[in-house]
């Protein structure tokens, strides 16, 4: 099972990411966590039931702390978790930022949920 963990200050987004996931998520090959601000996502990180997670999907802006700014946070502390970051604002800066971090993906909203079952699915065979 795939644990991933789902940064994002925009609420509706649980709702979304459960909607486009329900047969997988039904399937028991995916399981997500949702937070709310880049804070919420470390407390998340340093719970012991986090430690199987692999993926990390985060939004970029979000009042408080960024999501690059929890990226380098996460590739600093869990350099081992997958952080792929999601934004409406597709600049080439935060872009650049992004991969400098270390990101492993970028991913422009709206999100084209097909294509990032694929890439999200294929976390399991690793």
């Amino acid at each position: 099972m795939i644990i991933a963990l789902v940064v994002d200050d925009e609420s509706d987004v649980k709702l979304l990411f459960q909607q486009q996931f329900r047969k997988e998520i039904k399937g028991g090959q995916i399981k997500f966590y949702f937070a709310l601000s880049g804070e919420e996502a470390l407390k998340y990180l340093q719970s012991e039931d986090m430690a199987s997670m692999v993926l990390i999907l985060s939004d970029i802006n979000m009042p408080g702390m960024s999501g690059l700014e929890l990226l380098k946070i996460i590739k600093e502390q869990y350099s081992h978790l997958k952080v792929f970051m999601l934004t409406a604002y597709g600049d080439d800066k935060n872009y650049q930022t992004a991969m400098s971090y270390g990101a492993d993906d970028y991913i422009n909203k709206p999100i084209e949920f097909s294509e990032l079952k694929k890439k999200v699915l294929s976390f399991q065979y690793l």
